[in-house]
């Protein structure tokens, strides 16, 4: 690992420790929400042709959907992405930068997801969610000018989660033909479990924090069997052959950068062709942050060239 985070990570750790913002696992959930929208919302997006926000009925409750389309003549590749928030957090207004930079960069419409979040609906309510807005996609990509033969899913941290769930859900159930799988630090393992190396390493002070990542497993999943689900962990499936290609980005001060060198072998393992893209100076979180760094830019080219 780098001996000390980039100069402009530290930048931003070092704003975020003199405006004496806490960690996550500090706060009430409905403070954590309003600070991550706070900071991620602030981000700004890049112009595309059209954006729109419109719904869809989801297993339970209609669905959120923002659509985001480039330039260019139809039909476009279409990704359905899944934000990031610990299955706690977000909503569409802190994706609008990621969204437009990858619709731009890949030349797709980008689908971002409001699903359901814990601890109001646990899990399985947010796979569930998604792979419904992913069989959604799939079904009006006439409509939404896209092709529908060429769906890719992607999210950041529990949404590289979600994106890997829904690939697997999508396997198994015979259910849309997924053309790629986007994972960008992804939560693929209960937090702790087995006590990687970056759990210990970056426990604290880099952004995410081992207790936070507690506090998020605590509040998205209720029953202790469902540790080992691979619907809710995707690390613990017994077989990942047959999936999707996938592309991995990671960050060297992460607690989940173990994962995903875990999640990488056991795809190569199986056959499935993937690319890992490691960042070894950034941090959780980094390719959100496109306004404070340069390395956020290039993490998600990286997942818009998969």
């Amino acid at each position: 690992m780098a001996a000390e985070p980039d100069p402009q990570v530290q930048a931003v750790l070092d704003v975020l420790h003199s405006n004496g913002v806490p960690p996550t696992h500090g706060l009430s959930v409905e403070s954590a929400r309003d600070a991550y929208t706070l900071f991620f919302g602030g981000q700004s997006a890049e112009p595309v042709a059209d954006t729109r926000t419109i719904s869809f009925q989801g297993p339970e409750s209609a669905i959120p959907v923002r659509i985001y389309e480039p330039e260019g003549e139809r039909p476009h590749p279409i990704c359905v992405l899944f934000h990031g928030g610990g299955w706690v957090l977000g909503n569409l207004d802190c994706y609008d930068n990621v969204c437009t930079r990858l619709a731009n960069c890949a030349e797709c419409i980008v689908v971002s997801i409001d699903y359901r979040l814990a601890p109001e609906h646990p899990f399985p309510a947010a796979p569930r969610d998604c792979y419904a807005a992913t069989e959604w996609a799939v079904a009006n990509a006439g409509q939404l000018g896209g092709d529908p033969d060429r769906v890719a899913v992607a999210g950041d941290s529990a949404g590289g989660n979600l994106a890997a769930v829904v690939s697997l859900m999508a396997r198994d159930r015979d259910g849309p033909e997924i053309a790629h799988q986007g994972l960008i630090y992804p939560a693929v393992n209960p937090a702790g479990l087995g006590m990687p190396d970056s759990y210990e390493e970056n426990a604290e002070g880099y952004f995410l924090e081992l207790a936070s990542m507690e506090w998020f497993f605590e509040r998205y999943i209720e029953l202790e069997i469902d540790e080992r689900n691979p619907y809710a962990f995707p690390l613990q499936a017994r077989d990942l052959s047959d999936l999707p290609s996938a592309t991995i980005v990671s960050a060297g001060f992460d607690p989940l950068r173990d994962e995903a060198y875990a999640y990488e072998e056991r795809l190569a393992d199986a056959d499935v062709p993937v690319s890992h893209h490691h960042f070894e100076a950034m941090i959780h979180g980094f390719c959100s942050m496109t306004d404070e760094l340069d390395a956020a830019e290039d993490g998600l080219d990286a997942i818009a060239e998969g």
